[in-house]
């Protein structure tokens, strides 16, 4: 039996928010309904509602960072019983067949994942509709176990911003021993900040804002370069092993690839566009690579989730009545947000 629920929508490019009242789908022999108690903000929220990716369907109800407790399963689910603290991320399913699926690679799946708002239910077509809404419905294979240590509302932005990170840094093998300089400080990059000082790295940060020198040291940095400044660029040549690029805009990648040891890494974690033009010798001279890297697959995002239990690991948030959306997408245009928004949906009631 299909169930009402209250969320607030984009209902055009305009991206303006508003109450929705919608149906859930009745749940599947192996679904898992959660009601959510906290869904972070994205910045592909925002581009998603205002259609800036060329793909968007409305209403559109947004939300990829969520976690609550389990409100009931369906006849095939064992693993998950009523009341469980669970999460949910950016997949809601995926063929479940491809070679990149059958090795925990869901995020690759040759088939295409299955999008938590905005696509399309695999089985009925139907659209989905993400976490700013009272409740949602999964396959369990994608409903993630919350550890009852972390805090709830700030462990929603891990679904997003904490596994874009986490996964280039583990799949890199970082560690101790390991030099990892970070391309912006804004909701990816602090949480890549301190994924890497969790995991016993030595952390560079390049910023562009004087301003954000004492964040950055506040959240583990030890070093921290001005990228308007040629000496400070200079002084980070051949440094570091790998570099994650979290920088939220395009920009000329050429002083950072110098900042790269042979054989380093410059992975690209955010959607900036058209890149810009670099020399091919850059790569060549140092065997270098320019590489991307999206979510994690389920396995790993859970492997994340442990590791942020154990190291007392959560996102830098400010909470917001979800009332609050319009203002808060206003702010997160300017990048005014220290350093994701989360919604109480308790506040949608």
């Amino acid at each position: 039996m299909t169930s009402t629920v209250l969320g607030f929508a984009a209902h055009d490019t305009s991206g303006h928010m508003s109450q929705l009242t919608f149906q859930r789908r009745a749940l599947r022999d192996n679904d898992v309904q959660i009601d959510i108690s906290y869904c972070g903000i994205c910045h592909s929220d925002l581009h998603q509602v205002c259609n800036h990716w060329g793909r968007a369907t409305y209403p559109m109800v947004p939300g990829h960072e969520i976690v609550g407790k389990v409100g009931a399963v369906g006849s095939g689910v064992s693993q998950y019983a009523v009341g469980d603290l669970v999460a949910v991320g950016c997949m809601v399913d995926s063929c479940q067949a491809c070679e990149q699926c059958d090795v925990g690679q869901e995020q690759y799946c040759l088939n295409r994942f299955t999008q938590t708002y905005a696509d399309k239910d695999r089985v009925d077509g139907s659209p989905t509709m993400g976490g700013y809404s009272q409740s949602i419905v999964v396959r369990d294979k994608f409903v993630l176990r919350i550890p009852p240590n972390l805090d709830l509302a700030a462990a929603a932005p891990l679904l997003c911003a904490g596994i874009t990170t986490y996964s280039p840094l583990n799949h890199h093998n970082v560690g101790p021993g390991s030099k990892v300089g970070v391309i912006g400080l804004g909701g990816l990059g602090h949480m890549a900040i301190k994924f890497a000082v969790a995991m016993g790295a030595e952390v560079g940060v390049f910023t562009t804002s004087p301003s954000k020198i004492e964040e950055a040291k506040r959240l583990g940095a030890s070093q921290v370069f001005l990228s308007s400044d040629p000496v400070q660029m200079k002084s980070a040549v051949g440094y570091f092993d790998i570099i994650i690029d979290a920088a939220s805009r395009t920009h000329n990648m050429n002083a950072y690839m110098m900042a790269l040891k042979t054989d380093g890494h410059m992975v690209l974690v955010g959607p900036i566009g058209v890149l810009e033009p670099m020399p091919s010798g850059l790569l060549i001279a140092g065997r270098k690579s320019l590489s991307g890297s999206g979510i994690g697959g389920i396995a790993e995002t859970q492997k994340m989730l442990d590791f942020c239990a154990e190291k007392n690991i959560t996102c830098d948030i400010e909470m917001i009545n979800v009332q609050d959306i319009n203002q808060a997408f206003e702010r997160m245009e300017k990048n005014d947000v220290h350093y994701r928004f989360v919604i109480d949906m308790a506040s949608l009631l």
